[in-house]
């Protein structure tokens, strides 16, 4: 299912965003494993919505040998959440590619302090199980680069990520609510967390990650809510921070909470030229003003760190 086929131009100014739904409705309809393609070229694609659940295989391959280019005016996509979502999907893999968020403009606005959209998340996995994303780089995202949200056994490796370090809010990867996650062997360098591990993660395994610059490897924020769910069994390992604010982060709200922190394992890190190697931040709050200022909630038990 090459999106040529369905009308895709790659100049990167023509609109393809219909040319990828009607491939992937397409390869959704599909009954036998399905391959959709995308050459090499820049293709301009809106916000588009991948819906899994009426698919007949699970088993759709996306392998991206081009660029996929976001439009440039951030009011486009800048209230919509997501650039490119996928829910509900099942068995999906992505190969390869290159996803450009064009977030200059919108951080530009927020820097300047004007009111500004919050912006789009360049690629969303919601409810989802059974996804691998292999060589996928994500450059300039206007707000998060990629969040899993409510995903079950999912792989991201040979991931390359990057944002300028003065470029808010574009966290590298955010993972809530989800459990089965591996992310490895990927070079990460954004304006804020690296990787981010909110409420909700078990049985998450991060390994051989280059972390710079950014925020570092944080678990949370936690505890904003009363009642959250917690974060355990996390293993992080063999990760090299350069030039980071922090290297091995956990932040938690000074307020009341049912979240928490148990079974994580640090092990094997260099740090270089990192301001907070390791940080426990019991009173987190980004924006100055309006602290809640009473106790956190949120319980922090068997965290190790080792050989760092």
């Amino acid at each position: 299912y090459n999106v040529q086929s369905y009308g895709a131009k790659s100049d990167g100014r023509s609109d393809s965003t219909n040319s990828f739904l009607s491939a992937w409705a397409a390869a959704c309809a599909s009954v036998a494993p399905a391959t959709i393609y995308v050459p090499p070229g820049r293709f301009l694609v809106g916000g588009a919505s991948f819906w899994g659940q009426n698919c007949k295989n699970n088993a759709i391959t996306i392998r991206i040998n081009g660029t996929l280019v976001a439009p440039s005016d951030y009011n486009v996509l800048g209230h919509t959440g997501n650039w490119l979502k996928f829910e509900r999907v099942n068995g999906l893999s992505i190969y390869g590619g290159t996803l450009d968020g064009q977030g200059t403009g919108l951080w530009a606005c927020k820097n300047s302090g004007k009111h500004c959209p919050q912006g789009a998340t360049s690629l969303g996995f919601y409810n989802s199980n059974k996804v691998l994303v292999s060589g996928l780089s994500s450059l300039n995202s206007q707000f998060f680069h990629i969040i899993l949200d409510g995903c079950q056994n999912t792989r991201l490796e040979g991931v390359k990520i990057s944002a300028p370090e003065n470029s808010p809010n574009t966290d590298g990867i955010h993972v809530q609510s989800s459990s089965g996650i591996t992310i490895t062997t990927s070079h990460i360098g954004t304006g804020d967390d690296c990787i981010s591990l909110g409420p909700g993660c078990s049985n998450m395994w991060v390994e051989n990650i280059n972390c710079g610059p950014g925020h570092g490897i944080s678990i949370g924020s936690l505890g904003s809510s009363v009642q959250e769910p917690g974060v355990k069994n996390v293993t992080v390992k063999t990760v090299t921070f350069s030039g980071t604010e922090n290297g091995l982060r956990i932040k938690t709200w000074a307020k009341p909470s049912t979240g928490f922190v148990a079974g994580v394992l640090f092990q094997h890190a260099v740090m270089i030229n990192v301001q907070n190697p390791i940080i426990i931040d019991q009173n987190y709050c980004p924006s100055g003003g309006r602290c809640p200022g009473q106790a956190s909630g949120v319980r922090i038990s068997d965290v190790t760190y080792q050989d760092v």
